[in-house]
């Protein structure tokens, strides 16, 4: 390995953990990110930080949690002090570019890009390109792509010649298009008639003691309504919208594949550290829900892949460690030789790669706020070896407990059960220990 190698940082949005066929779905073909999985460690425990794109990709870029950030809905920029990931680098001696979605701010190159006023990426291309529909990755992804391969052709031209290192981000927007398409906007992907259709999942049906915070999500008409065009659907309703979204994880499978192949043609592929992960996930069809804004294990869990030839191992899918979004920026600092920004929360995965033996991390925390108006309806997740606990803020039977040892689809709320007693009470308190560590202000309706 080189001492300080490229670093390609592949982002997708809205991607479950499971929407890569080399995890095992046979539902879906996604042989550029397979070819990833082959070549790196992939965490099967991936955990974003909030089941929201802006809230998530704050946390990717600072490694704070997003109530630190003061990213907690769409679009505010990332609160000014924090050190951001291209910031960091560039002080470090690296080149960061960013091509692609951010989705922080107004102005969304605002707290990330370099200015005058201080470091930061240097954007490849515009965000939303003049006269192109912003909502649709299958109209922005090619382009933003085509922004990231200039940069890496470039790289291996006479006109780049330099010591330093780069640092790439590429934020791709699709499988996301599945948000328009459960709102019956579905002119951009039709199903052929006779298409094989995805089953249904085991836990298809919702919670018989489903928490009332959990319906009253059910019910939004604005911010992120697409739950609230599902009441209506019929079982082969719900398999089109498996259908749907798997084709759309193979459209951005597509433009990796363009990338992964201008990084090989730029001579680079060798010496360049690669990490594919998401901001958050997607429903897919558990406990009848679609798109984000919850807490669920689909809508949570995101892929995280690390690969670099000769430093990382091949082919290991480790199924054990926990991983937060928080872990990207100081797993990117550890293989390019220098400290995480002060503040960081998360942790570097490369001890664990290096060495299985190692236990990672005990626990891991996710936010939520599910109404951008209404500060006050929040919840919070931990995730530990074995259980996961969520508390919400409002209303009745306002607290979750799983077993996912025995239980991975979440479709037994444990919290309730005298015999889990105090495994509710170990967690409540495991929650306020991790809260304190970034002084989050989040108040549990319970002792």
């Amino acid at each position: 390995m080189t001492t300080r190698p490229n670093i390609f940082v592949i982002l997708t949005d809205q991607q479950t953990q499971q929407a890569i066929s080399a995890h095992g779905n046979p539902h879906l073909h996604t042989p550029h990110m397979d070819t990833l999985v082959r070549g790196g460690v992939s965490f099967e425990k991936s955990y974003c930080t909030f089941p929201v794109c802006s809230p998530a990709r704050s946390s990717l870029l600072t490694s704070r949690m997003p109530h630190e950030t003061g990213v907690e809905v769409t679009d505010p920029p990332i609160r000014p002090g924090i050190p951001t990931m291209g910031a960091h680098f560039r002080n470090a001696g690296y080149r960061p570019y960013y091509a692609g979605k951010l989705h922080l701010g107004p102005k969304f190159k605002k707290g990330i890009e370099a200015t005058s006023e201080g470091p930061g990426f240097e954007y490849l291309g515009d965000e939303y390109p003049e006269g192109v529909p912003r909502q649709l990755g299958t109209d922005t992804d090619p382009i933003w792509t085509d922004d990231a391969l200039a940069f890496l052709r470039a790289q291996k031209s006479s006109d780049c010649e330099t010591d330093e290192p780069f640092l790439l981000v590429a934020s791709l927007h699709n499988p996301h298009d599945i948000c328009y398409w459960c709102m019956d906007r579905r002119e951009f992907l039709e199903i052929p008639p006779g298409s094989e259709l995805p089953p249904l999942p085991e836990n298809f049906e919702p919670l018989p003691d489903e928490p009332e915070f959990i319906g009253l999500c059910r019910r939004r008409a604005v911010y992120a309504p697409e739950i609230a065009y599902t009441p209506g659907w019929d079982e082969s309703e719900w398999r089109r919208y498996l259908y749907a979204y798997y084709r759309l994880a193979e459209r951005v499978d597509h433009q990796i594949g363009r990338l992964l192949t201008a990084l090989k043609e730029s001579g680079l592929d060798q010496d360049t550290l690669i990490v594919l992960t998401s901001d958050h996930g997607e429903g897919v069809a558990a406990h009848k829900w679609v798109t984000k804004l919850m807490l669920w294990e689909e809508v949570v869990r995101v892929p995280f892949v690390v690969r670099l030839p000769g430093a990382v191992p091949e082919g290991r899918i480790d199924r054990k460690r926990l991983v937060s979004g928080l872990d990207l920026l100081p797993t990117l600092c550890d293989y390019a030789g220098i400290s995480a920004p002060e503040g960081a929360q998360g942790i570097s995965l490369r001890p664990l790669i290096e060495d299985p033996a190692l236990p990672g991390r005990s626990c891991l925390v996710s936010e939520l706020q599910a109404f951008r108006d209404d500060v006050t309806k929040k919840a919070r997740m931990i995730r530990t070896a074995r259980f996961k606990y969520i508390v919400f803020s409002h209303g009745a039977r306002p607290e979750l407990l799983f077993d996912l040892e025995v239980d991975p689809g979440e479709t037994k709320n444990l919290a309730y059960q005298p015999e889990f007693k105090e495994t509710v009470a170990a967690h409540r308190v495991l929650l306020r220990q991790e809260m304190m560590k970034s002084d989050d202000p989040f108040k549990l309706p319970v002792d």
